[in-house]
């Protein structure tokens, strides 16, 4: 991903900053880790990579004329940031759906998150928790609090359009649902 927003940049004659710090788990707060595991994947320890229900359920709302929503797992989408960028297509969602199962088995929940949280963007140019909370709050990844998690975690899937301090509604229900998993 990283490329690929490098070229873009070169390509629209814009300039670009990359800031990038890879961080180990136990160096990113518990509140972020469990405020992007409710807002993006909250059966992540339940499953194998793949989320069956949510798949299912976005499959009939995309049946019933409903918006198009996306069922990807954090695991689906670290494969998707590691080797295919952010293009859509059959091809790539096939060659994801051999991959996804080979990191279960060979990272496991807690690597996956891990790296997750390093490579995610949270912005134009940041990347990984750290990053992320140096540039939107000032501190450390360490050092981030249940609310300022919930909002870093409601940018996550737009995150060069949205901004944390906008994200008021979605941040509350990101705090719901890591008081309701026991968070």
């Amino acid at each position: 991903m990283h490329i690929q927003r490098r070229l873009q940049a070169w390509v629209h004659n814009t300039p670009y900053h990359e800031r990038y710090r890879f961080v180990p788990l136990n160096q990113i707060s518990p509140d972020l880790q469990h405020a992007v595991v409710a807002a993006e994947d909250a059966r992540f320890y339940q499953h194998n990579g793949f989320d069956w229900h949510e798949i299912q359920i976005a499959a009939d709302d995309d049946l019933e004329g409903g918006r198009f929503r996306g069922a990807s797992t954090i695991t689906q989408q670290l494969v998707k940031n590691l080797f295919f960028g952010t293009g859509r297509s059959m091809l790539r969602k096939g060659a994801e759906v051999t991959l996804v199962p080979v990191a279960e088995f060979v990272l496991g929940k807690r690597r996956i998150l891990e790296i997750y949280l390093n490579v995610v963007e949270w912005g134009p140019g940041i990347y990984g928790a750290e990053s992320a909370c140096r540039y939107h709050n000032g501190t450390a990844a360490r050092n981030i609090g249940r609310q300022e998690a919930a909002r870093l975690a409601a940018i996550l899937p737009a995150p060069l359009k949205r901004r944390p301090e906008r994200m008021n509604h979605y941040s509350e229900l990101i705090l719901e649902r890591m008081q309701q998993m026991g968070w």
